[in-house]
């Protein structure tokens, strides 16, 4: 037998009775000096204070920055020569701004971004959950090859297809190989009416929202490896019993998709919306390679000094000068994003958390 005792447990309700015991009998002085001098009320306040400062110091190396090129925007040219002045300025003034938009075309690229970014961003987003689904759900052979071809896509650089999507696309044809001298669809049907096939015509797309459209409806635009690779990801955390038991139930393999795999996905599709749309907004190699000429003015084409403003600031100040237009340009880039950003961030952390992607 153990003879041992334990000593007694000291019950919520009589350590509330101690403290209230304590309280009534003890002088509000005296529990202040009991409270405030005592190590552990110390240790958190030097801790909570070396965090606080810790914090307000890393905010500083980051939103400086920001907070710089935003109060250059309103500086006037005398404020670049000014010694006193450092980030708020003397002589604020809507200059800049208001060059950018007459003379750089603010809104009519502001229209064409958005209705491209709007555009492609929608169907990227329903071809790559769809494709995602389709290489998680449905075992096949190649499954994995294919799997393999759109890590590829992730990892190949752009510059090396540069040239060959500028030429698939000035001379677009259906099923033609250009190397092979093998006519397609189009120079078929036209070399028809032309006398022979050497005579036929292609298309050209060039200078077109037509080739962005075409790669994302076949999954290849940009970035749709890596959105394909989320959507995967994601579908493998859905329980196959939610398919089986809407195949028992006679339902077919689209009305599945539709009417309960999609509505599952919405998260994660928001977030694949929100990427390629904020992506395709600042993207400036496929639009350098579609778009040569000037008949579409897109977000990419404001970043330059407008004409009114080259020679507004002395020779001293020039360089400082036109590098705040340059990032006042930039601002006017992304601030349509931030905005988009603060509407849209719950549902942006809810498909990251669930892409199965984070650690």
């Amino acid at each position: 037998m153990d003879n041992t005792q334990k000593a007694p447990k000291v019950m919520k309700e009589s350590k509330n009775r101690i403290r209230v015991e304590f309280e009534d009998r003890t002088p509000l002085l005296e529990r202040l000096k009991s409270k405030i001098f005592s190590v552990y009320f110390l240790t958190n306040v030097v801790w909570y204070a070396f965090r606080l400062v810790l914090m307000i110091g890393v905010s500083y190396v980051i939103l400086f920055p920001f907070f710089s090129k935003i109060a250059g925007s309103f500086m006037s040219p005398s404020d670049f020569v000014d010694p006193t002045v450092c980030v708020i300025p003397k002589s604020p003034t809507l200059d800049i701004y208001k060059a950018i938009i007459r003379e750089n075309g603010y809104f009519s690229a502001f229209f064409n971004t958005t209705l491209l970014s709007l555009s492609t961003a929608l169907i990227q987003t329903f071809i790559c959950t769809l494709v995602g689904y389709g290489l998680c759900k449905f075992k096949f052979k190649g499954n994995g090859l294919v799997m393999i071809l759109v890590v590829v896509t992730m990892i190949v650089p752009h510059e090396t297809i540069r040239l060959s999507m500028m030429m698939h696309f000035r001379y677009f044809d259906i099923g033609g190989v250009q190397g092979l001298n093998i006519p397609g669809l189009f120079k078929f049907v036209t070399g028809i009416f032309n006398g022979g096939f050497s005579n036929g015509l292609t298309l050209d797309l060039m200078d077109t929202f037509a080739p962005l459209l075409i790669l994302s409806i076949f999954g290849l635009g940009f970035k749709n490896g890596l959105y394909i690779f989320m959507m995967r990801q994601f579908f493998t955390g859905v329980p196959d019993e939610l398919e089986e038991s809407a195949y028992v139930d006679g339902s077919n393999t689209f009305r599945t998709f539709f009417q309960i795999i999609l509505p599952l996905s919405v998260p994660m599709m928001v977030t694949i919306f929100l990427f390629s749309f904020c992506w395709q907004w600042t993207d400036d190699f496929y639009t350098s390679v579609f778009f040569t000429g000037e008949s579409v003015h897109l977000m990419p084409d404001i970043l330059q000094i407008p004409e009114s403003l080259k020679t507004a600031a002395n020779y001293a100040a020039q360089a400082l000068y036109h590098t705040a237009i340059n990032n006042t340009c930039g601002i006017m880039i992304i601030f349509p994003l931030v905005i988009l950003y603060l509407f849209c961030q719950k549902s942006l952390v809810q498909g990251i958390e669930r892409s199965g992607i984070v650690g």
